[in-house]
């Protein structure tokens, strides 16, 4: 063979192989772009399913994210367990035990002045505490229950009867000038118009005609029911 045939081939094997050099250097660049693509879609996406909308939270450690409560501060103090009623301050106020009838050792006299009356006593039992609400007692008479009505404007304070505190209420039977009325020579007494245990106290023989009588005090002398 020439010499000048053979350098022709070896310049047509050399064109040949430079273009299957650049070819395979082509296909080779494409996927390691493709694979640097893919990462970062990767790792984006997995970043956006690991945090919450907003990407509030507290960091757990594995780019996720976990709600943090919100604190509200003190609403004020309402008790261990919530008890009592509210106080309209955000606080709560303890719910004493109210008196009822069977709770209180009772008993009555007979007074002259504001031309008579009688005078109810109430003490609390052994061993109780309670309070007397501040509000009327419930005074009735006959077999009508005709009820006493009030003879001060305003209620008065709620009384705590324990131990030798007594709590004093004037009942006045009659407040009419008239002749009449019934003869009785009892009285029902209840704490409040729901008290379920009301009791019956002997007063002797007396007339009643729309009788008053005055709230709970601490003082007799504040129990004179004058009409």
């Amino acid at each position: 063979m020439s010499s000048n045939r053979r350098k022709a081939l070896l310049l047509s094997a050399v064109a040949v192989c430079g273009t299957l050099l650049m070819t395979a250097c082509e296909d080779g660049a494409a996927p390691a772009a493709d694979s640097s693509a893919a990462a970062s879609s990767g790792s984006s996406a997995t970043g956006g399913e690991n945090k919450k909308p907003g990407g509030s939270g507290a960091d757990t450690g594995d780019a996720g994210r976990q709600p943090v409560k919100e604190d509200k501060g003190d609403k004020g103090d309402k008790g261990s367990d919530g008890s009592g009623v509210d106080t309209g301050d955000g606080g709560r106020q303890p719910v004493e035990q109210v008196c009822g009838a069977n709770d209180i050792s009772w008993s009555t006299r007979s007074e002259s002045q504001a031309g008579g009356y009688i005078l109810i006593m109430a003490k609390a039992k052994s061993g109780i505490t309670c309070y007397l609400p501040a509000a009327l007692p419930t005074v009735a008479f006959g077999s009508d229950g005709t009820q006493a009505g009030p003879a001060e404007q305003t209620v008065g304070k709620q009384i705590k009867l324990s131990g030798s505190t007594t709590a004093y209420a004037g009942v006045n039977p009659k407040t009419t000038n008239e002749d009449g009325g019934k003869e009785l020579d009892s009285i029902i007494v209840g704490v409040g118009d729901e008290d379920p245990n009301p009791v019956s106290l002997k007063v002797g023989t007396i007339t009643v005609d729309k009788p008053i009588v005055t709230n709970w005090h601490t003082v007799p002398a504040d129990a004179v029911p004058f009409s």
